[in-house]
């Protein structure tokens, strides 16, 4: 198999496993840095492995837009091309059917996009969405799948759902790689019935590995935080468990506990971009006139290049004058903060201390928001 999965502790429903890919293994529960475009923005692979991402994301359809997955292909597959030794995911642009929705037409045979660069007409089949991350040659590929959005109607729903397995099963055939691993895609909203359904007729599938997706597409925290233990538990217990495109450290937290082992999200480089930095006692807004004479590190205890370099103070005067390092050493720390949050997760899940944890951190990390 391309990959191996193994928990090696569990604490309640949370549990500790090693992800073994043909690029070197990863511990479980873990975030990874998402590369849309072949590049986790601002960041380099250097910087990356120094605050401990072992795993990182393209995006299918962004790469066959631009350069092309032949390209990539042709210059040695996505690792070569990006400079990246470690493991990669790619998502199959099953997140673009809910992001561009007024930028394409679905039928039972694939999705026709206009593409959002010059207009262009992508069609993108489950075939194609196999063939594309076959060229890319990551660890994981994901299956196409239709996102509804978390309005959708019980109608619609019950559409995706059927659609999304139909789906599947086309790229479980479609797909020859034997070094790359293919997930399948749980659909279904907030319907636990159909997220059960879903899951069941995909674990006839048999894939190495289960996502659930469609959530944080705008259903509100609770009513997710509500759902994912039910969903958890739907997915097979020996294999990896991902939580697709959800990276608020506090639904983690939650995901964590109910069973979760791996997830994405664009949030750490984003926020980095935007003047904002995760600490554990809440969000800095470096651009705020406080931190102007500062001298401290964002976190005193964080070991990351930016906090043993900088002061808030630097920082600040970096988004000030617009210079592009301070979006780059911001990155740098968010992600730092988001890796040591799963490994101080893993520690706890090992240690029988999660529930302790989770207290602590919820107390601690929303005790000053905002500065």
């Amino acid at each position: 198999m391309a990959i191996q999965f193994t928990v090696r502790f569990h604490d309640g429903a949370a549990r500790v496993g090693v992800l073994t890919t043909p690029h070197g293994e990863v511990s479980t529960p873990c975030f990874m840095p998402v590369g849309t475009r072949a590049s986790v923005k601002g960041v380099t692979p250097d910087q990356l492995r120094s605050v401990g991402a072992r795993i990182i994301l393209g995006n299918t359809y962004h790469l066959t837009l631009r350069p092309g997955d032949d390209i990539i292909r042709d210059l040695g597959g996505l690792h070569r091309f990006m400079g990246w030794n470690g493991p990669i995911l790619t998502d199959s642009g099953g997140f673009q059917v809910f992001s561009l929705a007024d930028l394409r037409q679905m039928s039972d045979q694939g999705v026709v996009f206009r593409s959002h660069v010059d207009g262009q007409i992508l069609e993108l089949t489950p075939e194609k969405a196999v063939q594309i991350q076959e060229n890319l040659g990551s660890d994981i590929a994901m299956c196409l799948d239709e996102c509804p959005p978390g309005d959708a109607t019980p109608e619609k729903l019950r559409d995706a759902v059927r659609r999304s397995i139909l789906w599947a099963e086309r790229c479980r055939d479609a797909h020859r790689r034997p070094d790359q691993a293919l997930f399948g895609i749980v659909q279904g909203g907030l319907d636990l019935d159909l997220r059960r359904t879903c899951a069941e007729q995909l674990a006839v599938l048999d894939f190495p590995g289960y996502a659930l997706g469609g959530f944080s597409v705008g259903e509100s925290p609770e009513q997710m935080h509500a759902a994912l233990p039910a969903c958890a538990s739907f997915l097979p217990a020996d294999k990896p468990r991902y939580l697709m495109g959800v990276g608020r450290p506090e639904d983690i937290l939650v995901a964590v506990e109910s069973g979760i082992d791996m997830f994405d999200c664009v949030l750490p480089t984003r926020n980095g971009r935007n003047a904002s930095a995760f600490t554990r006692s809440g969000s800095l807004r470096l651009r705020n006139a406080c931190h102007r004479r500062d001298s401290r590190p964002l976190e005193e205890d964080c070991p990351c290049y930016t906090c043993q370099h900088f002061s808030r103070a630097y920082l600040h005067h970096l988004f000030q004058v617009e210079e592009m390092l301070g979006p780059t050493l911001l990155s740098i720390h968010n992600l730092a903060y988001y890796l040591r949050l799963m490994e101080a997760l893993r520690d706890a899940i090992r240690e029988q201390r999660l529930a302790s944890f989770r207290e602590t951190w919820f107390r601690t990390s929303t005790a000053d928001q905002d500065r």
